[in-house]
């Protein structure tokens, strides 16, 4: 347990809002959480989230260690290619569900991350490493994870206001015209089928560039790829919706003989750290995309 004493310093400010802003390693409904639990007190009360307590008033916050995860660390491989106090930038292989769901209860990245990750300082109270970004299954790259609430706010802070730079490396079919563009269309729940995202009418803002590095044998391009929005599945939604589909996306173009997954891959990640310093990190393509290029250049 550990105890931190403060002085408000503001009038009028609510308690939970006052605590996040004075300890901002502590996310404000992780503050909620300890004044639910009565673990802070301003002059030895235990206040309501809503108190506002006057300047001068005497706060006291306890802090427990963060409570255990109901998952499992699993020693599943992983290629970490940066990590300090606050994230981790991983490497996510094909083949790897980055969270639990239905389905897919264990042999996650979030599994492997508690295994290989030994000081998480954990998110909202809870020993689990902070997914701020998620990529598909069969997607393999670059995924920045946060190790403690202040890093957990500051990255969907910079997602929030796009200053998160993606770049995808995606083989189509066709070569998109023009070859470089911006596909702006709403997405939402395909209205039958609940395991697809589709192009809807007042569906949410997704926005896509695209740009093609390379046009292959077979009629099909190499596109790199830079969603400026975040949703689910939108890169693939977005360009079967122009009429090229990702090679080997079954769920929304058909299966390859060319690769045995969809083609797509983060290829560069940039953000900036919490000193506010840019980084940017790349990942070479796997070997089972190198492959399947080789056999096309043939």
């Amino acid at each position: 347990m550990r105890t931190v004493d403060l002085v408000s310093d503001a009038a009028g400010e609510r308690i939970d809002t006052l605590i996040a802003r004075l300890l901002p390693e502590l996310s404000r409904s992780h503050v909620r959480k300890l004044i639910d639990a009565g673990f802070v007190t301003i002059d030895g009360h235990v206040p309501k989230p809503s108190e506002k307590p006057p300047v001068g008033a005497q706060l006291r916050v306890e802090i427990p260690p963060p409570e255990e995860m109901t998952l499992e660390p699993e020693d599943i491989p992983l290629a970490i290619i940066y990590q300090d106090a606050d994230i981790i930038v991983v490497d996510k292989p094909p083949g790897l569900t980055v969270h639990p769901a239905p389905g897919h209860p264990s042999g996650t990245l979030v599994n492997a991350l508690l295994a290989a990750v030994p000081d998480l300082q954990g998110i909202s109270g809870t020993l689990r490493p902070g997914i701020v970004h998620r990529l598909d299954k069969d997607t393999s790259g670059l995924i920045v994870v946060a190790k403690n609430d202040r890093a957990m706010r500051t990255l969907q802070a910079q997602l929030k206001e796009r200053l998160v730079h993606k770049m995808y490396l995606a083989l189509v079919e066709g070569v998109p015209d023009p070859r470089q563009g911006e596909i702006e269309a709403p997405l939402g729940r395909h209205p039958k089928n609940r395991k697809k995202q589709a192009v809807v009418a007042g569906g949410r803002e997704a926005i896509t560039r695209y740009k093609v590095r390379e046009t292959l044998p077979g009629n099909r391009a190499l596109l790199e790829v830079e969603p400026v929005t975040g949703r689910t599945h939108q890169i693939r939604v977005h360009l079967a919706a122009i009429g090229h589909p990702i090679v080997g996306d079954a769920l929304y173009g058909k299966r390859s003989d060319v690769v045995s997954r969809q083609f797509l891959h983060a290829a560069r990640l940039g953000f900036n750290m919490l000193s506010g310093r840019q980084v940017e990190f790349e990942s070479p393509l796997p070997p089972d995309l190198r492959a399947a290029l080789a056999d096309l250049r043939e």
